[in-house]
């Protein structure tokens, strides 16, 4: 998610233990760990898998995605911004917001059903926190959407969200559609961040 990044930010950022690990391992981004740690937990990956990664660049949870699934498993991977490509990964390049560019998911897909859709979308801050948050709601809502189209019966779904206007309800929802849904705080999200990720398990017939 965008943010206001002045000098204490950056102090934090250059002595994280994630990002001097990222860099130690050759990971994309530390939020790499974040999916790593939640994929442990969850058992979320299996070899052979078909897998989307919405909001994916710089690509540290597809570089997790595409080490998990395999030779025999396919990820694709889409966000506004360019990315460097992986090994194993397919590149969408465009505004998940804009029908032509989902057009352009799916085509990728070729006609694939997926088993499990993953998104770390969030908009750039505007610094208002009304406006922040509806712009969160709709990249969520957007990504549910695809998943509940998109997904193989009992495929899994895992969303980043914010504590906030609109969470209970979208928590809810998730909750009409998936067997179990449960929220996830993985040790590598920072602690004062409000972000946690909904776990949607087994997509309902």
């Amino acid at each position: 998610m965008g943010r206001v990044r002045g000098k204490n930010w950056m102090q934090e950022h250059v002595t994280d233990a994630y990002v001097k690990r990222a860099r130690h391992e050759g990971m994309r981004s530390r939020s790499a760990y974040k999916l790593e740690q939640i994929a442990d937990r969850d058992r979320l990956f299996r070899p052979g898998m078909t897998v989307v990664d919405l909001g994916a660049a710089p690509g540290g949870w597809s570089q997790i995605a595409a080490r998990r699934v395999g030779a025999g498993g396919r990820v694709i991977a889409l966000d506004v911004l360019d990315m460097l490509s992986l090994p194993g990964v397919t590149f969408v390049s465009g505004d998940f917001r804009d029908k032509a560019v989902v057009e352009a998911l799916e085509h990728a897909l070729d006609g694939r059903r997926v088993d499990l859709v993953l998104s770390d979308m969030a908009p750039n801050l505007s610094g208002i926190g009304t406006v922040d948050q509806a712009r969160l709601l709709e990249l969520v809502e957007l990504a549910l959407e695809f998943a509940l189209n998109h997904l193989k019966p009992q495929g899994n779904f895992l969303v980043k969200s914010f504590h906030g206007s609109g969470f209970d309800n979208f928590s809810r929802r998730m909750r009409r559609h998936f067997r179990e849904v449960l929220t996830r705080k993985p040790e590598a999200s920072r602690s004062r961040s409000s972000e946690v990720y909904l776990l949607g398990r087994g997509l309902k017939p």
